[in-house]
């Protein structure tokens, strides 16, 4: 968190079809930045491969994210094949207000409810390369199968038809590019007029005193 004056943190929404890499994206820039925050979501689906509890999502049961809905816990929820999905609003909240810039890896469904809430929310849309290479990639995912592979492929389609939504793009061919690509993002959202004016104000009220 910066010092020179307290802010309210921003939030970056990042989304993109499965397998675009937008994870990967995400845990290499907290490693560089780690001033920023990351919101876990919840999840009622179960993990794959070497998913960690608390890491890579909060695995709940369907019971306790139902309740959750009711309770008003959730920032944003959807549910997508056939489970739950959904961030936790009381620490997002949490960190805006303590001036971290928190990031959110969330589904179109999610983006818009959160940019509902949050209209100064900076989207970020992660597009793979190429069709042919977004294919590939889930196909060597071992614990989805053929069948799966092609229900991703279509759901991938959607997504990727809402990426005009999203206020900036990605295109994730090399790694490098696209972290460069993000930490350019956050930096121009950081120094943006309406972000920088409290200091135009404290400058100019100093001056008349």
């Amino acid at each position: 968190m910066r010092s020179e004056t307290h802010r309210e943190g921003l939030i970056f929404v990042i989304s993109g079809p499965s397998g675009a890499g937008k994870t990967t994206l995400i845990h290499s820039i907290l490693l560089k930045w780690p001033e920023l925050r990351f919101s876990v979501s919840c999840t009622t689906r179960s993990p794959r491969g070497d998913e960690a509890q608390g890491k890579d999502y909060h695995f709940i049961s369907t019971e306790e994210f139902q309740e959750g809905i009711r309770r008003g816990r959730f920032l944003e929820w959807a549910k997508v094949h056939g489970a739950y999905y959904g961030t936790d609003g009381k620490r997002v909240s949490e960190w805006l207000l303590e001036g971290f810039d928190v990031l959110l890896d969330i589904d179109v469904q999610g983006a818009r409810q959160v940019v509902c809430h949050y209209p100064l929310a900076r989207t970020v849309f992660v597009m793979p390369p190429s069709l042919e290479e977004l294919e590939q990639r889930l196909r060597e995912r071992d614990s989805d199968a053929p069948e799966k592979v092609a229900l991703r492929l279509r759901a991938a389609l959607d997504e990727i038809r809402e990426a005009p939504w999203y206020e900036f793009l990605i295109v994730n061919d090399t790694r490098e590019e696209a972290i460069a690509d993000l930490e350019g993002i956050i930096r121009a959202c950081r120094c943006h007029r309406l972000r920088r004016a409290h200091w135009v104000g404290s400058l100019l009220e100093r001056a008349r005193a």
